[in-house]
């Protein structure tokens, strides 16, 4: 017995219809990427990207590695210097052999302007900028310098004085290699000593600028005009259909019995088909061979300059894709920290609403943000490095764009398909869900990017 005067809520909801929600999935992301890229329909499978022919241009990068508590130069990435581009691999490795490892404090000179140029600089591990003296006496920033990233070459192998000094803005470590190294190989060597006369004689086109059309402009009378052609790549780059695929089971007992009021192979297709499309984003982003991050030209990359992303480095960016930017594109945590200098200077972003969302804008220019972007060194406090992409998009514009197949048996959604693949002796029926898809940059100045961004920058605004 009890002294109960009414129906309790535990029994009565037995007879009680419950509300239900669809399967809801954490891992679901706005996908601004997928959203903004325009999408290119291809009827082969296959999409050439033709292009003006332009001269050899590697990443810019001279590549290091860590071993028995010292860096050293990877031998086959000396290749970056042009009078090495033919050298063998004995020579690479020999000289690879001579350079010598230098640590630097934060505020160290590296180099002196108008000092002799004696030694090749690899930075291994930090962050540098080249300075110099302006026209008019003032001191002015040219660049700053990154892990891989080298100096200065063409001084070193011309035996110049240095047209710009060198400071560190971290602390790090450094690669040195004198030029008596490179005199001793090129005394043994006729291929390096011709390669390297060739190159201190100047003359040579810059790397990845595009071979010159003949023209003639602003003459008078009858002038003999200069005959051209435009030379097109011999090799053209060709873009394969990419995919994300899996297999979704579904007992026959389940798809039977519980599907009202929900659609159980619908409602499994829909999460499976969301999970395809997030991989599709982070496979656009970075995949090693057609990854957008992976196919930015070598002068399409910038240094931040103080770790943060300030309004400055991404004016940089803005200078570097000019013609018609885009998106931006970066970690969330990046973007908090874009903002966080945008208020310590008193700038505050404008906020636009784009893809239905309010975004932050700089320059006009919506920031995107996706978790897809590479974000590395991140511990439990959240501290790391990432990168900002900045990109122009569309075919017309000789941008970055999506490509899928113009349509695909059992099409569910563009360049998605599911196929039913029968039922086995289980009695659980198999599907196989397909998505088709790949990017290309169509010319490099599409995109460009910011790399070495810190994310743990605070500022005290009290």
């Amino acid at each position: 017995m009890n002294d109960r005067l009414s129906l309790g809520p535990d029994s009565a909801r037995q007879l009680a219809t419950t509300t239900k929600t669809t399967p809801q999935m954490r891992g679901i992301t706005p996908r601004y990427v997928l959203r903004a890229l325009p999408w290119v329909d291809v009827d082969s499978g296959v999409y050439r990207v033709n292009r003006r022919r332009t001269f050899i241009l590697g990443d810019d990068r001279i590549s290091t590695y860590h071993e028995d508590g010292a860096h050293h130069v990877i031998a086959e990435d000396l290749r970056e210097l042009p009078f090495l581009r033919e050298a063998d691999e004995a020579l690479l490795a020999e000289f690879a052999g001579a350079f010598t490892q230098v640590e630097f404090q934060p505020g160290q000179v590296l180099a002196d302007e108008g000092g002799a140029a004696d030694r090749l600089w690899v930075l291994a591990v930090g962050r540098a900028e080249k300075r110099a003296t302006g026209r008019y006496g003032e001191d002015a920033l040219l660049d700053v310098l990154g892990d891989g990233q080298f100096f200065c070459a063409d001084s070193w192998a011309r035996c110049q004085p240095l047209p710009f000094a060198v400071k560190a803005l971290t602390s790090g470590v450094a690669l040195t290699a004198p030029r008596s190294a490179l005199d001793a190989l090129a005394e043994r060597d006729p291929g390096l000593r011709a390669a390297l006369g060739a190159y201190a004689a100047g003359g040579a086109p810059t790397p990845g600028s595009e071979v010159p059309v003949d023209l003639s402009g602003g003459h008078t009378g009858e002038v003999d005009l200069p005959g051209t052609y435009v030379e097109y790549e011999d090799a053209p780059r060709e873009y394969h259909m990419s995919l994300a695929q899996t297999v979704l089971r579904v007992h026959t007992r389940v798809s039977d019995l519980y599907n009202e009021p929900m659609d159980q192979t619908r409602v499994q297709a829909g999460l499976t088909v969301q999970a395809l499309r997030e991989r599709q984003e982070s496979l656009i982003l970075n995949h090693p061979e057609f990854g957008l991050f992976n196919n930015v030209a070598p002068g399409q990359r910038v240094q931040t300059r103080t770790g943060a992303p300030t309004p400055d480095d991404l004016d940089e960016l803005l200078s570097r894709v000019w013609k018609q930017p885009g998106y931006f594109l970066a970690h969330p945590k990046a973007i908090a920290a874009f903002g966080r200098e945008c208020t310590r200077r008193g700038v505050p972003p404008v906020i636009d609403t784009r893809f239905g969302s309010p975004l932050l804008t700089w320059r006009g220019v919506p920031l995107l943000p996706s978790d897809k972007v590479r974000f590395t060194g991140g511990g439990p406090a959240g501290a790391g490095v990432t990168e900002i992409m900045l990109m122009r998009v569309g075919e017309a514009e000789q941008g970055v764009i999506g490509l899928r197949p113009s349509g695909v048996p059992d099409e569910v959604e563009p360049g998605l398909s599911m196929r039913n693949m029968g039922t086995d002796r289980k009695a659980i029926t198999s599907y196989l869900l397909t998505a088709y898809f790949n990017a290309a940059v169509l010319v490099e100045d599409a995109v460009a990017v910011l790399q070495n961004v810190e994310v743990s920058k605070f500022h005290d605004y009290a």
